[in-house]
């Protein structure tokens, strides 16, 4: 996939990275944070906006870690490792400046935002970008999609899971176990764009 695309392809791989390709929904990857700070709206948003700039900044620099140094210097071997490092220290970053600039939200999100480290989601992304050879600029655009259609998944999952909170439901379905069910509706509402791309 590293030839020229054209406008409508990037709208392609936009669209599919979004909603047909869902990286929380139809590839399953990113659930523990998922189904952690979705209670509540404002802290699936934090989460969301920290989700989006890991994932493209790590789009991005595993591209050019990928590219310059480790098959230059036929490293590959090493590249979970070195993708892992790369995650972290953006991580590392999100936490700073979040505790700086909003303590109320680095407060609220409390064990997730570290999470994101492990978040499968970000390597999945980083991974795939170089297993679909991927230009720098594909690599950039194809991680921010995946991680709007993270956030949009998520504040999705989050508004749902804040009507059930007032609603009445079956004493065998509260809490986690109908937050599980919805995910798997949600799932399968999406599994509705498979044709479009």
């Amino acid at each position: 996939m590293g030839e020229v695309m054209t406008f409508s392809d990037y709208m392609l791989m936009i669209v599919g990275a979004i909603l047909v390709n869902n990286i929380l929904l139809a590839r399953f990857l990113g659930q523990c944070p998922f189904l952690g700070v979705s209670r509540r709206m404002d802290t699936a948003a934090g989460m969301s906006m920290a989700v989006i700039f890991v994932i493209t900044l790590a789009g991005a620099i595993t591209w050019l870690v990928q590219t310059y140094l480790l098959e230059k210097f036929a490293l590959e071997y090493l590249q979970t490792i070195a993708f892992i490092l790369v995650i972290a220290s953006l991580v590392q970053l999100v936490e700073i400046v979040m505790q700086k600039t909003a303590p109320a939200l680095y407060r609220a999100l409390g064990i997730y935002l570290p999470l994101i480290t492990t978040n499968c989601a970000v390597l999945g992304v980083a991974i795939i970008n170089i297993q679909e050879e991927h230009t720098f600029f594909q690599a950039l655009i194809f991680a921010f999609a995946s991680a709007l259609g993270y956030s949009l998944a998520l504040v999705l999952f989050a508004s749902i899971r804040e009507r059930l909170a007032l609603a009445h439901v079956p004493k065998p379905f509260e809490g986690i176990a109908i937050g599980l069910v919805t995910a798997g509706l949600m799932a399968m509402a999406f599994s509705g764009f498979a044709g479009l791309v």
